[in-house]
């Protein structure tokens, strides 16, 4: 590993444990400096593999340690802005428009196979919300955003999609249909009960993003001048 990768590991990190983390995985994913410095500021060592899952429950070993190796909590998507109000779909064509920092945040294996990917189903069209292919598992990934808090409902949805891949698109060498349900924010004692007798192996995690005020929420804010100023007169009127 280059010297210059150790250095930003050393200006960076306190103990010994996550140092030697971002060291291998670093060397394991080759990883960049600038990708190392992204991984280091979105502090990926206490996301990863932190999602809550069902996979030790419905995944035979070793499938179901590799797979809870793949789930992050939160996942940080911070490459995306957004003035309010915004839907589902926002996200989803903002994703795809920015698919290489995208998949480098889902992790190694990951491969892009549609966005609203089409199922017809008992004569109905149903569509995914991001699909993705995993090299390492050898299993379809259904992903599922959810710009809101989750609720238990969110979970049966995601049940019938994986249903639904291992039943129309899984092939005989691939491996179970994992799926993953992104949202705002959760409790995590009310998703496990939600997973706790499904199936289908899913995990839930939270996404952060970047959010911008809008044009004319700020113009409503005072300036920096403005606050100054007052902080000032402030000042003055209380001696």
């Amino acid at each position: 590993m280059p010297w210059r990768h150790h250095v930003e590991i050393l200006n960076k990190i306190n103990t010994i444990d996550e140092a030697i983390y971002y060291i291998q995985q670093t060397i394991a994913n080759n990883w960049s400096r600038d990708t190392l410095a992204l991984n280091l500021k979105t502090n990926l060592y206490a996301r990863d593999a932190k999602g809550i899952n069902n996979f030790q429950n419905t995944l035979p070993l070793p499938l179901s340690d590799l797979a809870i190796q793949t789930i992050k909590d939160p996942y940080v998507f911070d490459f995306l802005t957004f003035d309010k109000p915004f839907i589902e779909r926002d996200i989803e064509n903002k994703l795809i428009d920015n698919i290489t920092k995208f998949l480098l945040e889902l992790g190694r294996g990951f491969a892009y196979v549609g966005k609203q990917y089409h199922l017809e189903i008992a004569g109905v069209d149903r569509y995914i919300d991001l699909l993705f292919y995993h090299i390492e598992l050898k299993c379809y990934v259904v992903i599922e955003l959810k710009n809101k808090k989750f609720i238990p409902e969110y979970a049966g949805k995601l049940n019938f999609y994986i249903s639904a891949v291992d039943s129309l698109l899984k092939k005989e060498n691939d491996n179970p249909t994992i799926g993953i349900l992104l949202c705002r924010d959760k409790n995590n004692i009310e998703v496990e009960f939600s997973l706790r007798d499904i199936n289908k192996p899913m995990g839930v995690s939270e996404f952060e993003l970047t959010e911008i005020l809008p044009e004319n929420f700020k113009s409503s804010l005072p300036s920096i001048e403005d606050f100054e100023a007052e902080l000032s007169d402030f000042l003055e009127n209380d001696k």
